[in-house]
């Protein structure tokens, strides 16, 4: 045993030997170290042995040294649990269903036991009511002081415009819940969503005495989620540098008139008086307008109310699968297929896709664009329906977050359709991120395939974020000493905007914001134009190479430019910032899977509203812009090819309203306008209906043969600017050759716009000619506006055929696009022009 013990202790009795002769400890070292450890030793076991001598000593029961321990372990064991108490008030007090839900099985829950994200604010109700005869009184003077004045100074006609009574009503706004996010949120700022609701008895009552006019309005309802954004947090008081405040969605607004606005609650009058008004609402308080309340002056005011959008979404709209079909024969013996279309939305941004006939497997392969301003609370949502003629019937649904897709950037799947029993929609969802340098600017243009070609339209490699801020010494305009009424008309392209008209003053102040998509902004301009709105002149102009801020400090202008044409110190202040659309494309591993967060409609199929029959709107920012189709194909992968179904004839069907949330707009059935498409930026396919029907009639046309070098035959035009009049005279003589709409020929007239003016107001048109190829028209036109104005513009000329009334014979017979950036304008010409399908290769037959 003992040679045993050696032979283990032996090595390391060696090396401690071996180390003892080579280094020599320290005296009094090692002493000092185990002196300590055994003098602790021997105090803990004096301690534990101590009790046990003293029972004895004393001649006590060893039964005393048994209640002892167990004293001791119910001392630990009381303290762990108020531990363990105190730490899951802790947990749920942080995360109540997290808390809830790992201490009771699911199974164990009860059915009516449920986690809403919003919480309710009764004391904020109570301070609200406690506050609302105040709140009134503020009401009233506003509508008194500010809203008074402003009607009476618009219009000579409205000089004696007076509100007689202002009564809010006694029930005040209510707040139903509150959310706070807490994620994906700056630190700097508090993001709140308000589910307001109001429901007022209120008296307001109008009149204008010079004609005898009352008018008023006795109920208001207006429901819809209001979000609150505090930003910045600052160190002082009162640690909140602004308020922000707008509505996330169009609220849904029912009003009841009195006096002669009762006429107003007519079925069919109802939607659209109470659409005129939320759009007057839109423009002040829904994504992205937003009013601003600076509570510190140090606060950059324009920053916030008009902030830099988080980024862009490209929706690449492409197929649909195993659609359910609608469309039934005999009474619904005979089952059919679907007409199916989509509803694109994303915020306060609608898009419609086009119609493909008689297919439960549909292909659009289009494309949108849609701007992103608050990704915390919107979503991408979808609805597809099946167009009838009556009523449209729905085919599914689906809501994505927009946070997930900002963390993939990229997503190309397919997504199961809810609501429905069957059915599959497939999408590409890109997050493009907005970046302040030019450094990937190059690959950009060679992704979407615009660094070689001329187009203006298409895929977007930029977005382009102007400020308005005001004007100075602007001229009097044609009455001298009187002051205009200014407007700032701005156009990229084909893409054209306009403000607001401020009235009777020279010194306008505007502070709005408007976004233009440029396809490539080292081609692209920036043409901006103030007009007198009353006598319809020139006040200024102004045009920026986009190319220029490329070479700025981050992309960014900020100045006051001066107005050509204009006075000797008119100037216009503008901020305008350029930010390149960049894909970050993410390094993920072969057997990543990933999937976008598909949340579930908060109504079901039963409760839904059926799509209104109403325009779409266009994305904000944008409205009232006319933007023209693009290049066919641009920026896709594969190129497109058409559909087999026929292109979709004009119907009259509209706009859907998604119906989902009480902040969508639920207007009357009966409120029924034209439908068409939005047009898709990438795609051959949603070109304007027009255009794609006469597309068909060439190749219905052509069957097999080569038609001539003008197949839709040409116009002639005389074209001159007169100096004297200041005007642009547009003499329209004959066509020859048009095709033949029907049997008995066409019955052609001409139509002129001066884009990018597409109003009512710009429209000329010629008389129709009966039954004949080769009309003569010999009408004269004109346009009021000044030669160097003149030569930024396009002259568009559209050959239709009339019809007559109820007819389907109506179309477009050719078009033409006379640019007038010519030195000859001032003497004029007189040319033939070539009839195209889209007037974007015009050829001159001299």
């Amino acid at each position: 045993m003992s040679g045993a013990g050696d032979e283990k202790g032996g090595p390391e009795a060696g090396a401690g030997r071996a180390g003892s002769r080579c280094e020599p400890e320290a005296p009094g070292s090692a002493l000092s170290v185990d002196l300590a450890g055994l003098l602790g030793q021997l105090a803990r076991s004096f301690a534990l042995l101590l009790p046990v001598y003293a029972l004895g000593y004393l001649g006590l029961s060893f039964s005393w040294v048994l209640l002892a321990l167990g004293l001791l372990a119910w001392c630990r064991r009381s303290r762990g649990l108020k531990a363990s108490r105190l730490c899951r008030a802790l947990e749920l007090l942080e995360d109540e269903e997290r808390a809830v839900r790992l201490g009771v099985r699911a199974c164990d829950l009860p059915a009516w036991v449920h986690f809403p994200d919003t919480e309710r604010a009764e004391w904020l109700n109570k301070t609200v009511k406690h506050m609302w005869p105040f709140i009134c009184q503020f009401i009233e003077k506003l509508f008194r002081e500010t809203i008074e004045p402003a009607v009476r100074g618009a219009n000579a006609h409205l000089s004696t415009f007076s509100f007689t009574r202002v009564d809010v009503g006694q029930q005040p706004l209510r707040v139903n819940g509150v959310k706070v996010y807490t994620e994906n949120v700056d630190k700097r700022q508090i993001i709140l969503d308000l589910q307001i609701s109001f429901v007022g008895n209120c008296e307001i009552d109008l009149e204008i005495k010079r004609y005898f006019c009352r008018a008023g309005v006795k109920s208001i309802q207006i429901h819809g989620t209001m979000r609150v954004i505090l930003e910045p947090l600052i160190g002082d008081m009162p640690l909140v540098g602004a308020l922000s405040i707008f509505f996330l969605r169009k609220p849904l607004l029912e009003i009841n008139w009195t006096g002669l606005t009762n006429l107003l609650d007519i079925p069919g009058l109802n939607g659209l008086s109470d659409t005129i008004i939320l759009d007057i609402i839109s423009n002040y308080l829904v994504l992205p307008n937003r009013i601003t309340v600076p509570l510190v002056s140090e606060v950059q005011i324009a920053q916030l109310r008009f902030p830099i959008p988080k980024g862009v979404l490209r929706i690449h709209f492409i197929e649909a699968q195993d659609l359910q079909g609608k469309d039934t024969y005999l009474k619904g013996l005979v089952k059919g297929k679907s007409d199916p279309y989509g509803i694109i939305r994303v915020g306060n941004q609608i898009f419609q896709s086009k119609i493909i006939k008689e297919n439960l497997s549909p292909k659009w392969n289009e494309v949108y664009e849609a701007l992103v301003y608050e990704h915390p609370g919107q979503e991408l949502e979808i609805e597809l329906f099946d167009e009838d003629p009556d009523k449209d019937d729905f085919l599914g649904s689906l809501m994505i977050d927009l946070i997930e897709v900002e963390k993939e950037r990229l997503l190309d799947e397919w997504f199961t359709l809810d609501e429905v029993p069957k059915g599959k929609l497939h999408l590409k969802l890109e997050w493009l991120t907005l970046m302040p340098d030019a450094a990937n600017l190059d690959k950009v243009l060679a992704d979407i395939r615009a660094d070689k070609d001329q187009a203006i339209d298409g895929l977007s490699s930029a977005l382009l974020i102007l400020y308005l801020d005001s004007a100075r010494n602007l001229p009097s305009g044609k009455k001298m000493n009187s002051n205009p009424n200014p407007l700032v008309q701005m156009s990229v392209g084909h893409k054209a905007q306009e403000s607001k008209i401020r009235y009777k003053t020279s010194e306008p102040v505007w502070e709005e914001n408007f976004t233009f998509f440029i396809h490539n902004p080292k081609r692209q301009d920036l043409e901006v134009e103030v007009k007198d709105e009353q006598h319809q002149c020139s006040l200024g102009s102004l045009r920026i190479p986009l190319s220029q801020l490329l070479m700025s400090d981050n992309m960014t202008i900020n100045q006051r430019f001066h107005l050509s044409n204009s006075g000797p110190n008119s100037t216009l202040k503008m901020k305008i910032a350029l930010r390149v659309l960049h894909l970050e494309k993410q390094e993920r591993p072969p057997d990543y899977q990933h999937s976008a967060q598909v949340k579930r409609p908060s109504v079901s199929k039963e409760g839904r509203k059926m799509p209104v029959k109403s325009q779409p709107s266009m994305s904000p920012g944008t409205s009232g812009s006319n933007t023209a189709p693009s290049t066919p194909g641009m920026g896709e992968d594969k190129p497109v090819r058409e559909e087999k179904p026929q292109p979709p004839e004009a119907s009259p069907l509209g706009h859907r309203d998604l119906g989902r949330s009480s902040s969508s707009l639920l207007a009357s059935p009966s409120h029924v306008s034209a439908k068409e498409p939005t047009p898709s930026i990438a795609s051959d396919i949603s070109l304007p209906i027009a255009t794609q029907e006469l597309r068909q009639r060439l190749r219905q046309l052509e069957n097999g043969t080569t038609l001539g070098q003008s197949p839709l035959g040409q116009i002639q035009l005389t074209i001159r600017h007169s100096s004297q009049r200041n005007k642009l005279i547009v003499v329209v003589h004959s066509c020859r050759n048009l095709i033949a709409f029907s049997e008995d020929g066409s019955d052609p007239y001409v139509r002129m716009y001066l884009l990018p003016d597409k109003r009512r107001s710009g429209r000329r048109k010629t008389h129709v000619a009966k039954k004949t190829l080769n009309p003569v028209f010999d009408q004269s036109f004109d346009f009021s506006v000044s030669l160097p104005e003149v030569q930024r513009r396009t002259l568009d000329v559209a050959v239709k055929n009339s019809g007559g009334f109820l007819s389907k014979d109506k179309g477009l017979l050719g078009k033409v696009l006379v640019a007038l950036a010519s030195e000859e304008l001032a003497k004029g010409w007189t040319q033939w022009y070539d009839l195209t399908e889209d007037g974007t290769r015009p050829q001159v037959i001299t």
